[in-house]
């Protein structure tokens, strides 16, 4: 065991903490706080008895066991064997990680090894590593915070405050200035806030980070009794809360939850699959901390929760899976979107007991869908509370609790505040990464996501019903598809480097430049981690379940910036190929349009319909039909009506109808990769998959080229060969205006990118503008939003004999014209919101 410090000695220089401004509520309540998050982290006697949870805390001590042997093991500079401290911030941090769990094991109920139980030897132990961490290598702050900020004031925090939470009769038997000096200094480290204390202006003090100060700091008051601590931690928190309003940005803040669902991060990132679901978990955590306090959240704060659910993350969750295009950074874990899910089914499970009734059953429901449709079985031992664990078995053995999705069978969500497209039919789901001067390209960062360059150019992912998505997306897609061959993408043939390739470090370096280049400087954000792009137009509109998404291919900032003299002359930029391109979102289709390609510098360039991985051994069938007649089978290039993608395997197959005359490359090669190659933290393992693509090249030069074909998932080969004969159309696929119309619908979509009015079928469009109109019975429905997001009003004749307004939402006005009926939608701060009418016959004559 170490040698004990003095607790005097550590504590002869700190400072005396100032006394909480408010009076406490009640002792009462800080008693709760504490006990709540034990029960939270520990679980209780009654959940740790049922046997469902047995392998949790299995895991719990088998944990600590290994921690403890670190420490036996540990050399000169370390408390933990093969975690030397001094120069590596990570590696402090995940000393505190160890000595938490070692704690943790003594505390949870169940466990009933006396080595580890309730042993004051081994908390006694503990309160010895964080006294010596403090003295040697945290309590200086003039040697501290050093490499990256989170693990500073989140990281280090969360896991002291949790291990002081957990011992606290402990420590304030035989440390008692322990807990008051660990505050201190952990306010000191707060640097990115003021006065060590929260700044809501600060940029780093937003979204999921703010959720994990915030509960550190009601968590530290409670252990101080320092109520003026907890009501401000309180009050913070309550922020993340609010709906973004971007025409009326709180504390210059876009971090959060928008009105049409999406969720950002890191103030230009679409992150709902990472950040969005530590900030749904902390939050329900600390919903967890408060209860049965003064403090205790009120019904409203779940409603919002709620909403959260419903419209952010049920879109993005297909079949048990996180989409990809909304996890930054995190798309070359290995950690699975499986996993993923499951973090978000532990916080819906633990909010049951908060809801309304209605609420809380269909949170049960959507448990259940979740269970019943996912590919992978989820392991509730991964759930962060053994509480969890039995709600969730009895949720799942509760036969009067229907199995129910959150989302309808049909689906089509614009995320346009976040340039991201999902449509869903059952079957399959679609989902689209667009990118704009609003929302960044791409996230890269701590040398994960290495070659991140196109994920936002419009590269899209299709989800087949029934499939391990393991074995179609995740880490392994990333690291067998080269990374300027992503589904969707239209990219340059040219090789770039990876930043740590460039600069032999993970970011840009140069502080004596104007723009300040470190490692967590707003420059290295705006530059290097998550450039947005130059374009205005990315935006899309919604007419029920269908949908259109139009964006204009751009150049990312750093590239502008260089040209104009900005950046310094080393540091290296990668200039885009230029595109205009449209996605239409049917029943059984997705058309992709593409004009207006052409590279600035020349090069070719090369636009991938498909890249599909499978395993080395699945049965693989690839056939087609040539636009001469003849039957089509294997890879190569010519020109082709129709290609059927079959992996008997997977039980998958997808159809590629192609609407206009080009040269098709068909390609199927074994790759053999390490998932290193896309995050250097990930296992050297070898990866080996057959890469199935499906691309159409453009030659360098000046003359722009177009491109038009249509995904159908789930296709035959007989209903492939049937569109020889329609329901498909192109009306319009240039640089001003991309349309289609699909006759048995009755639908035509347009997106329309000049500021000239525009023509498709019985449709005269005023752009730039997003439309939708759907014949049906008698009634004509038009939906139409503003791409650009800066447009007042958006205008649509629906030529023909003059129609009457049915219904109409808010802010739209239509008038009888010569020749037709025009559809006005006030667009002003809709932030690209749909806007919808219907129309019927029978205006006065």
């Amino acid at each position: 065991m170490l040698s004990f410090l003095p607790a005097a000695g550590l504590l002869a220089v700190t400072k005396q903490l100032p006394a909480g401004a408010a009076p406490a509520r009640s002792s009462d309540d800080h008693a709760r706080f504490l006990a709540n998050t034990i029960e939270i982290f520990a679980g209780t006697e009654e959940s740790n008895a049922r046997p469902e949870v047995a392998d949790k805390l299995t895991a719990i001590a088998r944990t600590a066991r290994n921690r403890l042997a670190a420490m036996d093991d540990a050399g000169t500079g370390e408390l933990f064997a093969g975690q030397p401290l001094g120069t590596s911030e990570s590696n402090l941090s995940r000393s505190f990680q160890y000595l938490y769990e070692i704690a943790l094991a003594t505390k949870t109920p169940g466990i009933d090894d006396p080595d580890l139980a309730n042993n004051t030897d081994v908390q006694q132990r503990v309160i010895d590593g964080l006294i010596w961490l403090h003295e040697n290598y945290y309590g200086d702050q003039d040697e501290g915070y050093y490499g990256n900020w989170y693990h500073w004031e989140i990281g280090i925090s969360t896991r002291a405050t949790r291990t002081l939470v957990l011992l606290a009769d402990q420590v304030a038997e035989y440390a008692p200035e322990l807990t008051a000096t660990y505050v201190e200094s952990m306010d000191g480290y707060l640097r990115k806030g003021k006065d060590g204390d929260v700044d809501l202006d600060s940029r780093f003090h937003t979204g999921a980070n703010l959720a994990d100060i915030t509960t550190n700091r009601i968590l530290q008051g409670a252990l101080l009794g320092d109520d003026a601590r907890i009501e401000k931690a309180i009050s913070d928190q309550q922020t993340v809360f609010a709906t973004i309003d971007p025409y009326d940005l709180q504390h210059g803040v876009t971090d959060g939850y928008y009105e049409d669902g999406s969720f950002i991060q890191h103030h230009s990132v679409a992150y709902t699959g990472s950040y969005g679901r530590i900030l749904l978990g902390r939050v329900v955590q600390s919903v967890k901390i408060l209860d049965g306090t003064s403090y205790a959240a009120g019904d409203e704060l779940v409603d919002v929760v709620h909403g959260w659910l419903t419209d952010g993350f049920a879109p993005v969750i297909f079949e048990g899976w996180m989409m990809e295009i909304v996890k930054g950074r995190a798309v070359s874990r290995t950690t699975t979107g499986y996993a993923d899910v499951g973090a978000v089914v532990e916080a819906i499970v633990d909010l049951t007991d908060y809801a309304e009734p209605a609420t809380a059953t269909a949170f049960e429901s959507y448990v259940k869908f979740i269970r019943s449709t996912s590919q992978a079985t989820l392991d509730p031992t991964s759930f962060e509370s053994p509480v969890s664990i039995p709600r969730y078995t009895d949720i799942l053995g509760d036969d009067s609790i229907p199995a129910e999705d959150l989302n309808p069978p049909e689906r089509s969500v614009a995320f346009n505040a976040m340039d991201k497209t999902v449509h869903r039919r059952p079957g399959y789901a679609f989902a689209l990464a667009r990118s704009s001067d609003r929302i960044s390209k791409y996230e890269y960062m701590n040398y994960e996501n290495l070659m991140p360059w196109f994920q936002g150019d419009g590269a899209y992912y299709l989800y087949l019903s029934g499939q391990d998505q393991r074995e179609a997306f995740g880490v392994d897609y990333y690291t067998t598809v080269s990374p300027y061959r992503l589904a969707g993408v239209t990219s340059p043939v040219e090789e770039r480097q990876t930043i740590p390739e460039l600069y032999g470090q993970a970011w840009y370096e140069n502080p004596d430049h104007p723009l300040e280049f470190t490692a967590a400087s707003e420059s290295q954000n705006t530059y290097v981690y998550f450039p947005r792009g130059t374009n205005g137009y990315s935006g899309g509109a919604t007419l029920g379940a269908y949908g259109v998404a139009g964006m204009v291919q751009s150049d990312d900032v750093a590239y502008a910036d260089k040209q104009r003299g900005i950046l310094p002359d080393d540091f290296v930029v990668y200039q885009n190929t230029q595109a205009i391109k449209s996605w239409f979102m049917l029943d059984e289709e997705i058309v992709v349009l593409a004009a207006g390609i052409v590279d600035p510098a020349g090069r070719d360039a090369v636009t991938t319909v498909d890249s599909r991985i499978s395993a080395a051994a699945d049965d693989i069938a690839i056939t087609g039909r040539e636009r001469n007649g003849g039957t089509w089978s294997g890879t190569g290039t010519s020109q082709l009506d129709w290609l059927r993608y079959a992996n008997a395997g997977q039980g998958t197959a997808v159809g590629y109808v192609f609407l206009d005359r080009q040269d098709v490359t068909v390609s199927v090669e074994e790759v053999t990769r390490s998932r290193q190659v896309v995050r250097a933290s990930n296992p050297d393992t070898d990866v080996t998959k057959n890469v199935f693509g499906v691309s159409v090249d453009h030659p360098g030069g000046s003359s722009p080229t177009a491109l038009a074909y249509a995904l159908v998932p789930n296709a035959g080969e007989e209903q492939l060969q049937s569109y020889a004969d329609g329901p498909l159309s192109v009306l319009a696929n240039d640089e001003r205006i991309q349309a289609i119309k699909h006759s048995e619908l009755g639908v035509i979509a347009a997106n329309v990118f000049t500021d000239r009015w525009q023509h498709a079928g019985r449709l005269a469009i005023g752009g730039p503008a997003s439309v939708i109109m759907r014949e049906a019975d008698d009634a004509v429905t038009v939906a139409l939003s503003d791409p650009t997001m800066d447009r007042d009003t958006v205008s649509v004749i629906v030529r023909g004999r003059p129609l009457k307004v049915d219904t109409a939402d808010p802010g739209v006005e239509v008038t009888r014209i010569p020749g037709g009926t025009r559809i006005v939608a006030d667009t002003h701060e809709a932030y690209g919101r749909s806007f919808t009418a219907t129309l019927r016959p029978g205006w006065p004559r």
